[in-house]
């Protein structure tokens, strides 16, 4: 088998586009007004230190949404990038052939998750959000032989479509919030 053969088997999902600027826009509408009403309001915590708190909280926000799911002949992986450190995001490595049951798993909110559970008896949550879920499902399928027909994403995409619509009539809001604040203040 060539190098170039072995890599048509690998095959890497991503965090769905949709759902990854959806998130980061809401963070951003949701904290960045809050150094300037801060300021506006002569708050006791001083906006720099809202500013860097900000910046931590949306690098640790894309480190989380830089997961990606690898597949290939032998395993399946859940990893991120190097610069993510191991203590705040450890991905998972379950080879194929450890593969024992997929099980579905009720969340607090009605919805429904899944997870590998491995020979040994360890589980493993199935990532629900990477582009490409359906392909992911029948990789699984093909890999494992357990029937996936019943395995659906836990949001579809409209759902964060909206979620982006009312992001974006927050971020007008929010222009709208510190405009004022700063025409208030000045």
């Amino acid at each position: 088998m060539t190098a170039n053969s072995a890599n048509t088997s690998t095959v890497v999902f991503r965090l769905s586009p949709l759902i990854r600027i959806t998130l980061l826009s809401l963070y951003l509408a949701l904290t960045v007004p809050l150094p300037f009403l801060a300021q506006a309001t002569a708050a006791q915590t001083p906006p720099s230190l809202l500013w860097l708190g900000i910046s931590i909280g949306f690098v640790g926000l894309y480190a989380v949404l830089t997961e990606r799911v690898i597949t290939n002949e032998q395993e399946i992986q859940v990893t991120y990038p190097v610069w993510v450190p191991r203590f705040f995001r450890q991905g998972w490595t379950l080879p194929w052939s450890d593969v024992k049951e997929i099980k579905p798993r009720s969340t607090g909110q009605g919805g429904l998750v899944y997870y590998f559970l491995s020979k040994d008896g360890k589980a493993y949550l199935l990532p629900m959000r990477v582009a490409g879920f359906a392909r992911l499902v029948n990789i699984v399928q093909a890999k494992t032989g357990i029937d996936t027909k019943d395995v659906r994403p836990l949001a579809q995409p409209w759902m964060y479509a909206i979620l982006l619509g009312f992001t974006l009539l927050l971020l007008l809001v929010d222009a709208w919030t510190i405009t004022t604040a700063l025409t208030n203040n000045y």
